[in-house]
This record gives C-alpha cells, sequence and structure tokens, in this order.
C-alpha cells in the first residue's frame, strides 16, 4: 500500500495546530480566573448548542466505527447502519424525557443521580462499574484501534501511534469540558469532510469499474450488484442474524443498547448536564441529525470495497494472515485518496479517535474525582485540588489504557463487536435501575442493587449458557427480568425517595418537536425503503 506522502502529513500537520492552538486559546481565555471543580468537569453554561451537538458526535465517532462498523459494512451491509439510525431516534427520547430529569434534579454525574435516587452503596458500585468498564473496555479499545489503525496507514510504529495519540488527548483533555466541547467542534469539520472524501472516491471508484461515472451512478451499481448489502432486516436465514435479530433491532435490545448508551453514560450526557434544558435539547438535535449522516461516512465505504473486491480488486489488501479481514476494508479504501486527500481523511480518523479519548478521559476523571477520592479519600478538597487531581486522573486512565490495551485480544474479536459484548453484559440491569428510578417513585435501593449487579451476573450466565440467542435478545431478556423483579422487591417495601418530576418537564419548543418530527420521518422512509 502507498503510505502518507509529504503533503499529506503537511495537511495532517495544518490539522494538528489548528486544533492545539485553538485549545490553548480557549484553556489561556478561562484561565484568568480560577478554574472551579463545575467548570472543568460541565464548562457549566459555556457551551452552545452546536457545541454539544459536535462534541457528543466526536466522542461517540471513533476507530471502532471507521474501522471497525465500515468492516461490518463490508461483511453484512446496510443493516450495521441501524446502531447509527436508531440511535438517532433514541436521542430524542432522551432529550424530551432523559435531559429535563437530569437537569430540573441538579444532576452532573451518573452516580451522583444514583445516590440522589438510591443510596451511596449504589452509587459506589457502580463509580467503580464505570470506572473499569471505561478505562478497560472503552478507552483501551480505542486507543488500540486507533493506533493500530494510524500505524496501518502511515507506516509508523504502532506503539508510536499509541503514545502519540495519548498525548495529544491529554493535552486536550486537561483543558476540562471546555475545551473538549469547542475542539470537538473542528474535529467533527474534519471527520465529516474527510470522511465524505473517502466515500466520494469509495462511489467513484465503483462506478469507474464498470466503465461509467458519477457518485450516483456508483451507489446505483451497488444496489444492482450486491443486493444482499442493503437488507435493514435479517431473517433467520441469513448469516448476520445473530449480531442483528430481525424485529430486535427496531423493538427489542437494540432500544436497551442505545438508550442506555445515551441516556444513562457519564461519556455522553456530560456534554449537555451543564447547559440548560433549552440549549441541552437543541444540540441533542442536533446531534441526531448529524447521527443519520455517519452510515454514509463510516458504512457505505465498506459495502463498497465488498462490491470492488467481487469484482476481483483488494484480493491481497483484503486478508490478515493469510484470511479475509473485513476490517482492512476502511484502511485500503483511504490508502487510494490521491495525495492530499489522504493527508485529510487520515486527519479525520485521528480526529475521531482523539475527540473520543478525550471525552472518555474526561468522564473518568469526572467519576473518580467527585464519586471516589471527594466521598472517600477528601471530602473537604477544595477547588484547585479537585481540578487537578482530575487531570491527574486523565494521566494516570491514558497510561492504564497504553499498558493493558494489547493483552485484551481486541484485534481478534474486532473493535466494535468487542464494545458492543462487554457493555452488554452491564447495560441491561443498569438501564432497568435507571428507568425504573426515573418514572416509579417506589423503586427502592435493594431493587437497584438486585438489578445492576444480578443484571450483570445473569448476562455473564446466558452469555456462556445460551450462546445460541442471539446477543441482543439476550439483553432484551436480562432487562425484563431485571425489571420483573425490581416490581416484585419494591412493592415489598415501596420506597418514596422519588425525584422532582412533573409533566411540564417533558414539553418541548415548536422548533424541537419539528426537528423531531423530521427526524421520524427519514428514519420511516430510510427503514421502509431498505427493509
Amino acid at each position: 500500500m502507498q503510505k502518507l506522502q509529504t503533503l499529506d502529513y503537511a495537511v495532517f500537520f495544518i490539522y494538528f495546530i489548528i486544533v492545539a492552538s485553538y485549545g490553548y486559546w480557549i484553556y489561556q481565555r478561562k484561565k484568568t480566573r480560577e478554574t472551579t471543580s463545575t467548570d472543568f468537569f460541565l464548562a457549566e453554561g459555556a457551551l452552545t448548542w452546536w457545541a454539544i451537538g459536535s462534541s457528543l458526535i466526536a466522542s461517540n465517532i471513533s476507530a471502532e466505527q471507521f474501522i471497525g462498523a465500515s468492516g461490518n459494512g463490508f461483511s453484512m451491509g446496510l443493516a450495521i447502519a441501524t446502531y447509527e439510525w436508531m440511535a438517532a431516534a433514541t436521542l430524542i427520547v432522551v432529550g424530551v424525557f432523559f435531559m429535563p430529569i437530569y437537569l430540573k434534579n441538579h444532576i452532573f454525574t451518573m452516580p451522583q443521580f444514583l445516590t440522589k435516587r438510591y443510596n451511596n452503596t449504589v452509587s459506589t458500585i457502580m463509580a467503580v462499574f464505570w470506572l473499569f468498564l471505561y478505562i478497560v473496555v472503552n478507552l483501551t479499545s480505542i486507543l488500540y484501534l486507533g493506533a493500530l489503525a494510524i500505524s496501518t496507514i502511515s507506516g509508523l510504529n504502532f506503539t508510536l501511534c499509541m503514545i502519540g495519540l495519548a498525548v495529544f488527548a491529554i493535552i486536550i483533555t486537561i483543558g476540562g469540558m471546555k475545551v473538549i466541547g469547542y475542539t470537538d467542534v473542528i474535529q467533527v469539520f474534519f471527520l465529516i469532510l474527510g470522511g465524505l472524501a473517502t466515500t466520494y472516491l469509495a462511489l467513484e471508484l465503483v462506478s469507474n469499474q464498470f466503465g461509467t461515472q458519477g457518485v450516483g451512478r456508483g451507489f446505483g451499481l451497488m444496489l444492482e450488484k450486491v443486493p444482499d448489502h442493503f437488507d435493514m432486516i435479517f431473517t433467520k436465514d441469513q448469516p448476520y442474524y445473530m449480531s442483528l435479530p430481525g424485529l430486535s433491532v427496531l423493538i427489542g435490545g437494540m432500544w436497551i443498547v442505545n438508550l442506555n448508551y445515551w441516556g444513562c453514560n457519564q461519556y455522553i450526557t456530560q456534554r449537555a448536564l451543564g447547559a440548560d434544558l433549552k440549549t441541552a435539547r437543541e444540540g441533542i438535535l442536533f446531534a441526531a441529525f448529524l447521527k443519520l449522516l455517519m452510515p454514509v461516512i463510516v458504512i457505505l465505504p465498506g459495502i463498497a470495497a465488498y462490491t470492488l473486491y467481487q469484482q476481483g480488486l483488494f484480493q491481497q489488501e483484503m486478508t490478515s494472515a493469510g484470511e479475509l479481514n473485513p476490517d482492512n476494508a476502511y484502511p485500503v479504501l483511504l490508502n487510494l485518496l490521491p495525495t492530499g486527500l489522504k493527508g485529510l481523511s487520515f486527519a479525520a480518523l485521528t480526529a475521531a479517535v482523539v475527540a473520543s479519548l478525550a471525552g472518555k478521559a474526561n468522564s473518568i476523571s469526572t467519576i473518580f474525582t467527585l464519586d471516589i477520592y471527594n466521598k472517600f479519600i477528601d471530602p473537604n478538597a477544595s477547588e484547585r485540588k479537585q481540578v487537578r487531581i482530575g487531570r491527574m486522573a486523565v494521566i494516570v486512565s491514558m497510561i492504564l489504557a497504553i499498558v493493558i490495551s494489547p493483552y485484551l485480544g481486541i484485534d481478534k474479536k474486532g473493535g466494535f463487536q468487542f464494545i458492543q459484548e462487554m457493555t452488554g453484559l452491564v447495560s441491561p440491569g443498569v438501564f432497568a435501575a435507571f428507568v425504573m428510578g426515573f418514572f416509579w417513585k417506589k423503586t427502592n435501593s435493594m431493587a437497584a442493587l438486585i438489578a445492576i449487579v444480578g443484571g450483570f451476573l445473569l448476562a455473564v450466565a446466558l452469555h456462556f449458557l445460551a450462546p445460541g440467542i442471539p446477543f441482543l435478545d439476550r439483553m432484551g431478556i436480562v432487562f425484563m427480568i431485571c425489571v420483573a423483579v425490581m416490581i416484585a422487591v419494591s412493592l415489598a417495601q415501596p420506597s418514596t425517595k422519588g425525584l422532582d418530576i412533573d409533566a411540564s418537564m417533558f414539553r418541548t419548543s415548536g422548533s424541537f418537536a419539528f426537528g423531531a418530527g423530521v427526524i421520524v420521518v427519514i428514519l420511516t422512509f430510510l427503514y421502509a425503503y431498505f427493509w
């Protein structure tokens, strides 16, 4: 494969200077006054709707999408886009129902919600769960996959790429959430521009392969030549049914995956928790529109690579250790870009990785500082000390990720699937505890504890004892059992420790309702067309 040329490195260097300089400028501006812990962790009141929406997407899209989801596009087709498109619908639900509850009750971290709604025991157990999950699963996989992709494309040493990504992310993260939020706007710009450039080239290659020209013609040829790769709903006789089991992607476990990720996840909700409700909702709606675009950037290139592979192209490039490796699809296409444009797409991939690393590291430092250090180590810590501890937590978490990531076998399982399976062991019980705590005042602390711990143990048991049940269906089963047990336990000793909720909280503005309606119409059309 052709590696990066001087012009590509120049384009990438310009991207690096823009992001680093802008982040440093924001950091210096807010150093004129003492940084408070709330400002560092939440950027309270400082992020606009477009910064919140951009930051949500920048934190969400990383190497597991560019490499893993594109690889899934190569192997199973457009159906994998359901993770992105269902997320758009989920974000509307989070904006309407979840965010007003958090903001009305002054919730800034997810463990804080559990303390306020249940007790310190439930909160502490989940804080430890989240720290373990964020560091051992999310941070490590993002760093590993990002370094692997960048090393493959650039030819640079893998370890050097891993350290470089970690240092870049640390530079952004130690400035606090305000720096992350506004630099993410630039990251998303590069991510979308570079991603669209790769998609454009991929569709042009398809059209040229069949003697025609034009992106539209390339897409039409893909529909014609590989129609099975445009099925959104799999039947039981299709080879990837276990990964995306039929209607479960619309009415089953996929909702648990997305609602837990977008609505009960410090890593994500932190972007909106420092804003007022109107701004938070507008930012979430903006993110939902961007999610509609993501499959164009991360899935279509994989399908294009499959179409070309079927025509005899990339036979050697798509293999690793003598076997077909779908995760090679995106790097293969990236290496075909012309000089300069390849540097832009390389910057887009780096932007996605760094933004996700920064967002994850900030959430780790937030939970550790506010829910572990402040509670159990130094309850009287000053604002300055809390910020210092938060920055130390960022650096330590990155070092841990660098050290342990090569030992997790991420490359063997595939990054996207690795993250889904690991987080899926925790998600059903946690989401049950959150949603019952939101909307049923009688839910007690013992019920929440049983759901969180018992749900995890049940999910692990089903993983080994019932491997024939699709992953998403197992999540749905665990969730329903957790809810049933929570109802039984809570009825035996009802709680009175509800949240401050009233119906007026869930009213939305006309502009939000219109935007949400447009998204629903688009999603309905997409699923009807590609059914």
